[in-house]
């Protein structure tokens, strides 16, 4: 029998899983499911985004560019980091990307080397455990503090000889949670002492409700090129709703880690797609938009979860992002269970938070043997708060209408 390959080993999304699952509901039933378990915004790109797409196919612009993209988007990213992110870069360190998805799987591939080891929070975002996986680093977790929120001190405790970099998602998906800047100076701080890269993930950025967003490697504004080491990826698909666009970039701190990421674009991708470029050099003209579209998450989670926090669902509202973790822990021990029941009998979907916070055991050779879920993550869901407004409002009664009852039953669905 042939072996098993590393990547065959690795575990499915639990996201995908939910979302089939939900499809099956719909199509079973024939009635909709309100689908609270997916990060789909109910906002749309901006009309000038189709209208630049199309006439760029119109006009035959669909020819190959480099595979670090083009150099006009590259060189108007240069600009908004600089005046959005107070992040001062060269074009020369910017990579386009079919969303920041495929930017953050092709960095890893460009920092992994033989035995490195990825420190990743507690809980994660599925998807960077499996692009810690194919990348060939060895996951290792590092604890959160109080609300979810990464710390220096946690991050010290995590270390070990062969740790080679950190990732920080500020905002956080799935928590919320958002960094403040003595608390990034502080990480910034052990990873220099430690000789540690950061990956900063901030796909969210626009998306910050309690304080203001920064970006990582805003820190290192005043450093030489060479003593930085911050990598940052960025998405079109939160701020601009882009998301079957599929566009994002990764700002490498200098040209030795270009030159690598330069390699994993080349060999995975060769250039990313020409008319969605001309997509994007449209989207950054329309800052407004991202402002307006912060703003309508925002009214979603002021107004939808503060009933959840007032049943215990909720210890705070989240601080950014587009999710809320839900702890069940008061009516029942089990969420993969307490999200079922939702599902079939409120048409309700969440996301069990046990698929958040995995932790693979993997052999010498890279294969994942196992991965079970950290025993405090059994009784936390995850919630999208970013949907239709009378949907979002709708499932919120209907998980309540189903928390009640399922209390009321002892705990059985």
């Amino acid at each position: 029998m042939n072996a098993v390959s590393r990547a065959g080993t690795i575990p499915s999304s639990c996201l995908h899983e939910v979302f089939r699952s939900a499809e099956e509901r719909e199509r079973t039933t024939g009635r909709p499911v309100i689908k609270l378990h997916v990060g789909e915004p109910y906002f749309k790109p901006p009309r000038e985004v189709a209208e630049a797409t199309a006439e760029a196919v119109r006009s035959g612009r669909t020819a190959y560019t480099s595979a670090e993209g083009m150099p006009a988007l590259r060189e108007a990213l240069a600009v908004k980091l600089e005046m959005e992110n107070g992040h001062r870069t060269s074009p020369d360190h910017i990579f386009v990307t079919p969303g920041s998805c495929q930017g953050l799987a092709a960095l890893m591939q460009s920092l992994a080397g033989p035995g490195d080891e990825l420190l990743l929070p507690e809980l994660h975002w599925p998807i960077h455990l499996q692009q810690c996986l194919l990348a060939g680093f060895r996951p290792v977790f590092y604890p959160l503090g109080p609300h979810f929120r990464p710390t220096a001190e946690g991050i010290r405790a995590a270390l070990t000889p062969r740790t080679r970099a950190v990732l920080i998602n500020s905002p956080a998906n799935p928590t919320g949670a958002v960094l403040a800047v003595d608390e990034m100076a502080a990480i910034l701080a052990v990873a220099q002492e430690h000789d540690l890269q950061i990956i900063s993930d901030e796909a969210y950025e626009h998306f910050v409700y309690d304080g203001e967003h920064t970006s990582f490697a805003s820190l290192e504004r005043s450093l030489a090129e060479h003593e930085r080491r911050v990598s940052s990826t960025f998405s079109f698909s939160k701020s601009l709703a882009m998301t079957g666009y599929r566009l994002g970039y990764v700002v490498t701190p200098h040209r030795r880690a270009a030159d690598a990421m330069r390699v994993v674009q080349e060999a995975s991708l060769v250039s990313p797609s020409t008319p969605v470029q001309y997509a994007g050099l449209t989207a950054l003209k329309a800052r407004d938009s991202a402002v307006t579209n912060a703003a309508l998450v925002r009214a979603n989670r002021d107004r939808a979860l503060p009933a959840l926090r007032e049943a215990g669902l909720l210890a705070e509202l989240p601080q950014g992002g587009w999710y809320a973790v839900l702890d069940v822990a008061g009516v029942c021990d089990d969420a993969a269970g307490f999200v079922r029941g939702l599902l079939e009998r409120y048409d309700v979907g969440l996301a069990p938070a046990a698929g958040f916070a995995l932790r693979p055991v993997v052999s010498a050779s890279g294969r994942t043997l196992s991965a079970e879920p950290a025993a405090q993550a059994r009784t936390l869901v995850r919630l999208a708060f970013c949907g239709d407004p009378e949907e979002l409002d709708t499932g919120v009664e209907r998980l309540l209408a189903y928390t009640a009852d399922h209390g009321a039953s002892g705990g059985h669905p």
